[in-house]
């Protein structure tokens, strides 16, 4: 029988670095568990090279400057913390916690999760015939396995379930999923099989929803002006029911705004097809998902559908893969562009060297996507270079040579910091049997261990409730004769963000009637073609009628991605406010002054000062 009638989830972390007050004001309110996420492809890289330095790190810190000051709180409401901080170190960061408990006086049980750490079996499993070939480009692992550095395989909900069973309060794991840490207390709590795909595909999409922190409250959305405050920032709260429905809010008197634009933002955020989103629990088909607005911050989320998992577990592996830097130089104008073009030759033609990647980025003048028009002559500009190579002697040359442009070259150049050495890790992605591995959970007062193993797939028919029909698209209505030139923005919302070098640009129309003529106008094609200048993949287009979208995948758009890229925004976090600049030819009546119906804000307008040329 379900332990609770409702089970409220809320999120106090997105990311490491993510803000530290989050955690305290969600254990302001009524709520039966919070996540805290902390982990990405880029922080795996950051904790390996941080472990290789002291070994007793290889954790998010963070985590632990908010429970010195939220574990009385914690232990005074009884809300149950679930978090990946624990990095590739989990073990490590319970018992830094709990020397932090015992100084503060409290007990509180702490349970660990380990079993993701692949690090010291790669041999033994390619002897076994696994080839751990990069799933994104298909390179041999031979090439790479003297750099490697560590593997973590992402584990799913089962070993935090036993955690909780267990009666633990708070939980810290390794690798276990972004979504993975929501789905885990909504089985427990419900007592649904790990076999019962549509709950879980619901938990799944519910996870997915809070992972990113305030990007579903109001963070981070393309109407920013209309969010009534950033101060003192609502992070998402999830309501949810036996039946796997729930409701999205936030609590009172925070900031933010949960509406349908912040949880649809967040839904089409980094997924690939969204008919197979792939977990290490469920295959879950966002295409079936269903948004109804139920008030002032509260959207309903219902008749999420989803399909039984894999027999694969990815796993991301770091690997050394030489040496990068990065200087800055403030030029002033007049005629600031030309300097930086002139300092910029100065400097690579007297270093004399060949780097296997430069970068020259005049950040002010169009850095993101350089095919934007920029200002005429912009006031300063930051001219940022940068290198990339496996000899660090070279790299090291450019870092002494970066500065040497001050007094000897063109007027008006600032003296930059002097860039230092960075060693590159770099992700690598790849897939193994589930069945390989063994999770394990480790309640540290008393030290009992308890292995989980993988538990295999029986095809069974799903008790959830049957799937709701899907909105169909509406044919264009007739053409006026007449037409509008307006940025995109005015038509839809947009976010975008990364997996790997793969940048991924989820595109909403603001109402019904604008999808079918977004679906027509927004191919693949144009959009390769409006992103030419970094996009060196193909890009992939995937139709969400249900949620009036459109996810754009461009492949080889980021550098290389994460920690071996040299551009500013290695994340693609900019494209798609650059691609909502895009011009576009649209029939008058489905201009904002026409009215926008359900789909956005009728208030918002943005007068567009740039001409864009699409090059369709």
């Amino acid at each position: 029988m379900p332990k609770r009638r409702t089970v409220r989830i809320g999120n106090a972390s997105g990311y490491w670095g993510d803000d530290l007050d989050a955690l305290h004001q969600q254990l302001s309110g009524p709520l039966d568990y919070v996540t805290l996420d902390f982990l990405a492809e880029i922080t795996m890289s950051i904790l390996r090279k941080q472990r290789s330095r002291r070994a007793e790190l290889g954790y998010a810190t963070d985590f632990l400057d908010q429970m010195r000051t939220c574990l009385p709180l914690v232990n005074q409401t009884g809300t149950r913390i679930i978090t990946n901080a624990g990095g590739i170190n989990p073990r490590g960061c319970a018992q830094e916690l709990a020397k932090i408990a015992h100084g503060l006086g409290i007990q509180v049980r702490i349970a660990v999760v380990e079993g993701d750490d692949l690090t010291d079996r790669l041999d033994a499993l390619l002897q076994k015939g696994i080839p751990l070939k990069n799933m994104e480009t298909g390179q041999e692992f031979k090439t790479i396995r003297k750099q490697v550095q560590g593997a973590n395989a992402y584990l799913g909900a089962a070993p935090v379930i036993k955690a909780l069973e267990k009666e633990a309060q708070i939980i810290i794991t390794g690798r276990v999923s972004d979504a993975g840490i929501t789905v885990a207390p909504l089985a427990f709590e419900f007592d649904w099989s790990l076999q019962d795909w549509d709950r879980l595909a619901a938990a799944a999409a519910a996870g997915h929803i809070l992972e990113c922190g305030a990007q579903a409250s109001g963070g981070n959305i393309t109407d920013w002006q209309d969010v009534p405050s950033f101060l003192n920032m609502g992070y998402p709260i999830a309501e949810v029911l036996s039946d796997g429905s729930f409701l999205v809010t936030k609590h009172e008197k925070s900031g933010g705004v949960v509406n349908r634009q912040s949880v649809t933002s967040q839904l089409v955020y980094e997924i690939g097809d969204p008919t197979s989103y792939i977990t290490p629990d469920v295959i879950v088909d966002f295409s079936t998902i269903v948004l109804e607005d139920q008030g002032k911050d509260r959207v309903k989320i219902s008749g999420v559908r989803g399909k039984p998992r894999t027999d694969q577990l990815k796993v991301s592996l770091s690997y050394r893969a030489g040496y990068k830097a990065h200087g800055t130089l403030i030029v002033s104008g007049p005629k600031a562009v030309e300097k930086c073009r002139l300092v910029a030759d100065l400097l690579w033609k007297r270093l004399g060297l060949e780097f296997e990647e430069t970068s020259t980025e005049l950040v002010g003048y169009s850095a993101c996507l350089p095919h934007l028009p920029p200002p005429e002559d912009p006031p300063e500009i930051l001219l940022r270079l940068g290198v990339r190579d496996s000899q660090r002697e070279k790299v090291e040359a450019f870092t002494k040579k970066s500065t040497s442009l001050v007094l000897n070259s063109v007027p008006g150049v600032s003296t930059g910091t002097r860039p230092r050495v960075q060693e590159v890790m770099a992700y690598w992605p790849c897939l193994i049997p589930a069945s390989e591995i063994t999770a394990s959970v480790t309640l540290l007062e008393s030290r009992q261990t308890f292995q989980i193993p993988w538990e295999p797939v029986h095809r069974k028919a799903s008790s959830s409730p049957s799937r709701p029909p899907e909105p169909q698209k509406e044919a264009p209505s007739p053409a006026t004769g007449r037409s509008a030139r307006v940025p995109l923005m005015q038509l839809c919302y947009a976010r975008s963000g990364d997996k790997g070098d793969t940048c991924n640009i989820g595109v909403v129309a603001r109402s019904q009637e604008i999808y079918p003529w977004m679906c027509q106008q927004l191919t693949a094609r144009r959009v390769k073609d409006y992103f030419a200048e970094i996009c060196q993949g193909e890009v992939e287009r995937f139709e969400m009628p249900n949620l009036l979208a459109l996810n754009f995948l461009l492949h080889e758009s980021l550098g290389g991605g994460g920690t071996v890229s040299l551009r500013i925004d290695p994340q693609g976090k900019t494209l798609a406010e650059a691609l909502l600049r895009m011009e576009v030819e649209v029939p008058d009546h489905l201009t904002p002054d026409q009215g926008q119906g359900s789909g956005g804000n009728s208030k918002f307008k943005i007068q567009n000062k740039f001409q864009i040329q699409n090059r369709t």
